[in-house]
């Protein structure tokens, strides 16, 4: 494995692919410090494709911890929210957004839990304009993965971190299908069944999905007028891109009021630097009013009632069990990866991309919150069903497989 090749195809792949930035378009690009080598190959392949401006900005392990460690009780509510609007309005003007995910997992387990819960708070609060910029169909994005040390610890904590950071590259550059000769053909074959699969979907005009198996017993009521997505998207313009790579997902809108019964999480969900294990929550009306953890839960808790509809539910999506993220067996603790290795939900922000041209939101059920936080329920004992407007049933998935 020659990873320096590998992160110049992985450049190419998400500046050509992944955003399809025209020429003339500004950059604007978040990551962790620990991902500056591939910024760098980002930032050389973004001009030399007619980029008229490269922004990064970088956060970092040890500067995140110090809000914890040494900052004041007003820190935990600082967010800038300047920096956040200021974004927005980059990207409504149609700047390119790119992020580059590989954060450390863990990093803030040994921190108070309500701590940890205010800063959460305060981000999602300030960072809102920013994520209804981009979900809106406005411009293009992409995330993309890194692997930073602190991520590979986490992954593989038996091997020596050298090692680790290997390993966990070898199945990044798979997922990404950069151990293809075609790496684009690869993503087009890929996007072109995901579409099969949408359209089937969208053509049954289902009401409700039943999800059920490995002690989950859930029915989520689908919004009026909701669209399923999956795969590459394109602007008003024609732009193609891909807001994921990797990804593995169809993904559609829940009707906010109509989600009952019971969801145990077969991943752990990683919650602003904490990790939830274990979690189990029971919705009534289309709201959690029971949520449960082995570890985190006082974090799960409050994060899922930070707003009015964080306790509800803004996408609903449907992964097989035989994605090659699933196949692969490892636990990426990186909800880019894990939510496209099983069927999973989110609580929070629902996504204008999933409602149908003229559908009213409102009307629909679509759900309105600050944060978006997907959860995995995906398993092979997983069996979906479709429920029609009239009671009819479609099978959808038995044992964590399409059967449509």
């Amino acid at each position: 494995m020659n990873i320096d090749e590998n992160l110049d195809r992985l450049a190419r792949l998400c500046v050509h692919f992944g955003l399809g930035l025209r020429p003339g378009q500004e950059l604007v690009l978040t990551a962790d410090i620990g991902a500056l080598d591939l910024v760098r190959r980002i930032t050389r392949e973004a001009y030399a494709a007619g980029a008229s401006n490269v922004l990064p900005l970088f956060t970092d392990d040890e500067i995140t911890r110090a809000r914890y460690t040494h900052g004041t009780e007003a820190a935990l509510d600082g967010a800038p929210g300047w920096l956040y609007e200021s974004m927005a309005g980059a990207f409504r003007a149609g700047a390119a957004r790119l992020a580059i995910a590989g954060s450390t997992p863990g990093l803030l387990a040994d921190q108070p839990p309500a701590k940890v819960a205010r800063a959460n708070a305060a981000m999602s609060k300030a960072a809102k304009p920013m994520l209804d910029a981009i979900t809106s169909g406005a411009t293009n994005w992409n995330i993309v993965p890194f692997v930073t040390e602190g991520w590979a610890r986490q992954v593989f904590p038996d091997l020596a971190p050298a090692a680790a950071v290997e390993a966990l590259w070898g199945h990044v550059f798979t997922a990404l299908r950069l151990d293809h000769d075609d790496p684009v053909a690869a993503w087009r074959e890929n996007f072109a069944e995901l579409d099969r699969r949408r359209q089937v979907l969208q053509s049954l005009a289902l009401d409700a999905l039943h999800f059920e198996g490995g002690g989950t017993d859930l029915t989520i009521g689908l919004a009026k007028g909701h669209k399923w997505v999956g795969g590459g998207q394109s602007l008003a313009d024609g732009t193609a891109y891909s807001p994921n790579l990797p990804t593995e997902e169809i993904f559609t809108m829940p009707d906010r009021a109509r989600a009952e019964g019971r969801a145990v999480f077969t991943k752990p969900a990683v919650i602003g630097g904490t990790i939830v294990e274990g979690l189990e929550v029971v919705f009534e009306a289309g709201r959690a009013v029971s949520i449960e953890a082995e570890e985190g839960a006082d974090v799960a808790r409050t994060y899922f009632t930070s707003d009015e509809g964080a306790s509800r539910l803004g996408e609903v999506a449907l992964v097989p069990e035989s994605s090659p993220i699933a196949r692969s067996g490892v636990l990426y603790f990186n909800t880019l990866f894990d939510e496209n290795a099983a069927c999973h939900i989110a609580f929070g922000n629902s996504y204008a991309m999933n409602l149908m041209e003229g559908a009213s939101p409102e009307e629909a059920g679509a759900n309105e919150s600050r944060i978006h936080m997907d959860c995995m329920i995906g398993s092979p004992a997983l069996t979906v069903t479709g429920i029609a407007a009239d009671g009819g049933r479609h099978a959808i998935m038995e044992n964590g497989e399409f059967v449509v």
